[in-house]
């Protein structure tokens, strides 16, 4: 079944130019996109005095050999030293996390822990602990493949995820995917539909993904909903629970901001944009995507992934051309340096675009229609994680040319990069709590796939997916 599968995607994915997008027919039978209560064992604390709870992992350097673990406590800042080792329960190494804690409005927070990890070995699982006296807890991660063109890696992806029911069912499932590492686009807690963006429902959400992001890596990016602006009560440094709670690796990368970053890991240069930080020409945002772009080595990491929260091309009624800004300024970059895929969140529902482009946009002559373009990305929308706000369910009509597939469900996506060549996506409904896997693709590198003479030099490397030369998706 396996291999008639992907000859029949190959098939599709071949012929491409010949079809037409799809809008979805199914119509989800909603639970209510209400907030779990906090009395739901999802957003339990630990047992003991001062124990270690919201623990998470984000990558902590550039290459994948370092992470940062956080964790926090409330009634005192505790230890702040984490005990780590490659061998379980022989804990002989050793670091020291940084404290910190903030307030907002009448919010204090907790005792918020940032510990680096570095000089870890490649493809290795490390166990660690952390607290203290008789209130310890311990967790494993595994590190990712040493970096290289083959070194096979599976993504998932996760947007607006919030704290509901229906959040539930998609953590659930992603945990169950065999994904190793996240990249999130956006929008986490929800805390700001509180009065006053009340703090403690950014510690349940942290409480809630624990489960996943206390045993490997998530990949921030910053949405609408962790602004947090309310000048009228004193609040005018945006992003400041985010800024806190979520470190980022961004000096690793040479950015100025932990809004904006990149990070490599295993076969995939990841590229992490800021939707709500200025990006206009000559600005610093601007100025560091144009230097790491260049710094793209595609024979050591051949995919290129780009991730933001509002997306630069989607059809959907809510937030509709909202991301025109960033695609004014950034696309004709993303197809300079041939990006393979740009993953983006906000509008609440799921869509997929062909390899389209304006970068040929004229105000003068009236040329301003997406065309299709070899050398663009795919762009796909994955903000359908769950919150509390429901589906973003009308879709405008008819269907654009450059939409390949949509639908208004929940859910999540999985990428799983085969090798140099060759990457198998999906993404997956929540069909009312039922995993149900709705749209697949097998997607051909814009780099490795994009040469005839590379591709004959390298056939040998083409790895479980290669089978003939293939139109890129």
């Amino acid at each position: 079944m396996v291999p008639l599968l992907l000859s029949t995607l190959i098939f599709l994915v071949s012929f491409e130019p010949a079809l037409s997008g799809i809008t979805s027919s199914f119509v989800r039978n909603q639970w209510p996109a209400v907030d779990i209560p906090l009395d739901n064992q999802v957003f339990a604390t630990p047992k003991g005095y001062n124990a270690p709870q919201q623990v998470h992992i984000t990558q902590g350097d550039y290459d994948g050999k370092s992470v940062i673990i956080s964790w926090t406590t409330f009634e005192e800042p505790g230890s702040n030293e984490l005990l780590y080792s490659s061998v379980p329960h022989q804990y002989d190494q050793r670091a020291e996390a940084k404290v910190l804690n903030y307030t907002y409005y009448t919010y204090k927070s907790g005792y918020i822990h940032h510990c680096q990890v570095d000089g870890l070995e490649y493809n290795t699982k490390y166990y660690y602990k952390i607290g203290s006296g008789d209130i310890t807890r311990e967790f494993w991660f595994q590190t990712p493949p040493k970096l290289g063109p083959d070194s096979s890696y599976k993504f998932g992806i996760i947007g607006d995820l919030g704290q509901t029911f229906n959040s539930l069912s998609t953590l659930d499932h992603y945990m169950k995917s065999g994904g190793q590492t996240v990249l999130f686009v956006g929008d986490l807690s929800y805390a700001d539909r509180y009065p006053y963006n009340d703090g403690s429902r950014w510690d349940s959400w942290a409480r809630f993904v624990e489960p996943s992001v206390a045993f490997q890596p998530w990949i921030w990016t910053a949405g609408n909903h962790e602004i947090e602006f309310i000048p009228e009560v004193g609040e005018v440094t945006p992003f400041k629970a985010y800024l806190h709670r979520y470190p980022t690796p961004y000096a690793a990368s040479r950015s100025s901001s932990p809004m904006w970053y990149a990070i490599r890991r295993a076969n995939a240069h990841i590229i992490i944009l800021s939707s709500y930080s200025p990006f206009v020409k000559y600005t610093p945002q601007w100025l560091w995507l144009r230097r790491e772009l260049k710094r793209v080595d595609r024979d050591l990491t051949p995919w290129l992934i780009v991730i933001m929260h509002s997306p630069m091309y989607n059809s959907n009624e809510a937030h509709f051309m909202e991301g025109e800004g960033m695609r004014s300024v950034f696309e004709k970059w993303f197809v300079r340096f041939r990006v393979d895929l740009v993953f983006a969140g906000h509008v609440h529902a799921y869509e997929r675009s062909y390899r389209i482009s304006n970068i040929d946009y004229h105000v003068s002559d009236g040329e301003h229609y997406p065309v299709r373009d070899s050398s663009a990305p795919v762009y796909i929308t994955v903000g359908d994680g769950g919150n509390q706000e429901g589906l973003a369910g009308s879709f405008r009509q008819p269907q654009p040319d450059y939409s390949a597939f949509r639908e208004a469900s929940y859910g999540h996506s999985t990428l799983e990069l085969k090798n140099r060549t060759h990457a198998l996506y999906h993404w997956n409904r929540n069909d009312d709590g039922v995993l149900v896997p709705t749209d697949t693709v097998v997607f051909q590198n814009q780099y490795w796939g994009s040469h005839s003479q590379r591709r004959k030099l390298k056939k040998s490397h083409c790895g479980a997916l290669s089978g003939g030369a293939m139109a890129a998706s």
